[in-house]
């Protein structure tokens, strides 16, 4: 299996990027941390915007960066595309022109998507002939990735391109995203600090802090334990127009959650933050929560202060409850002891995978 390595060490006065990881060259594998953790600068080295002066980076067995052998490779040879937070179109040309220019450096036999179908994926056809200053924020970004997919890039590379957009036109681009990854296969590492991008998007999850990798692996296993909830592939079963609800189904049972934009049968993500999950020791005969799973205990958190974090499986799907340690002594929380997580609808935090 191609993979893409990545071993760097590189300071500066009040920063030191020092990472060693290697990620299937497949997918989407997102770099998640908060501002200054070494994602943007991770990033720019793996173009080769960036020399870290102890460094190798290779992608698909070929060496992009070695540096005890004093080899670097350009990065007009690396075959990367690069979108950046703010689109930097030409504001002069067309959006045909600024497209036209990422394709007119490709030699024809080097070309691995056509013109038409990259307008198409992107849904940019009825802006070919504005100018680039006349789009909105969204538009500009759909013309920015379409730009560099038309450099026939092997690698995608994203540095937080959703970070300047409204929740609306978020959505519009995630969309986008999506048919990339799902139609294209092509590799995309993409650089984020929201958690529903990642949960949403990701194959493969690097966490970093203060310029180091602090875990890696699945969503599940990095945005759902670090963040303090749990990441749950489901299906939509069915969607209830009258109420608004759509159901899903996972091997831990259903959930209901409101104005899922999904059809049924499509696979969606969701998040449920720790602190929306309440425990029972019955079902409840009479409450609002519709969201009610038969779980086990299968740890419990320690510390000193008022709240405790409850690891749960249902049927083989991990949750976590952050109840009080008070109510943790009342019910008798203990590994292995049966209770029912209560979930409110209304909490479920949906991200469509896109797939099917």
């Amino acid at each position: 299996m191609s993979e893409l390595r990545v071993r760097l060490r590189l300071s500066r006065k009040d920063f030191t990027l020092d990472v060693d990881h290697q990620a299937p060259a497949h997918g989407i594998t997102a770099l998640f941390g908060a501002s200054g953790s070494g994602k943007t600068t991770m990033l720019r080295c793996i173009a080769g915007l960036e020399r870290a002066p102890e460094g190798v980076v290779t992608f698909a067995g070929e060496s992009w960066q070695d540096e005890p052998r004093h080899h670097f490779t350009p990065t007009h040879l690396r075959g990367c595309g690069y979108v950046f937070q703010e689109a930097s179109l030409f504001p002069h040309l067309s959006v045909r022109r600024n497209l036209e220019y990422g394709e007119k450096r490709v030699r024809p036999d080097q070309k691995r998507l056509a013109f038409e179908r990259t307008v198409e994926l992107l849904g940019v056809a009825p802006l070919l002939a504005r100018r680039t200053d006349n789009l909105s924020g969204g538009e500009r970004q759909r013309v920015a990735i379409a730009r560099a997919l038309l450099a026939s890039p092997r690698l995608l590379l994203m540095d937080e391109p959703l970070a300047s957009l409204d929740a609306s036109r978020k959505g519009e681009i995630l969309y986008y995203i999506e048919r990339l990854r799902d139609e294209l296969g092509l590799p995309i590492v993409y650089v984020s600090h929201a958690v529903d991008e990642v949960v949403r998007l990701a194959d493969r999850v690097i966490m970093l802090a203060h310029g180091r990798v602090t875990a890696t692996g699945s969503v599940q296993d990095t945005i759902g334990r670090h963040e303090g909830g749990a990441v749950i592939d489901a299906f939509v079963a069915d969607q209830n127009l009258e109420w608004g609800l759509a159901r899903l189904e996972f091997p831990g049972g259903q959930l209901f959650t409101p104005d899922i934009d999904a059809l049924a049968g499509e696979r969606v993500r969701v998040r449920i933050a720790a602190r929306d999950v309440a425990l029972a020791l019955s079902r409840p005969a009479d409450s609002s929560y519709l969201n009610v799973l038969a779980c086990a205990v299968t740890g419990i958190g320690t510390g000193a202060g008022a709240s405790v974090d409850v690891q749960l499986d249902a049927g083989g799907t991990p949750l976590i409850a952050r109840i009080t340690r008070k109510s943790a002594a009342t019910l008798g929380i203990a590994p292995g002891k049966p209770v029912f997580a209560l979930i409110k609808a209304v909490a479920v935090d949906r991200q469509s995978v896109g797939y099917a």
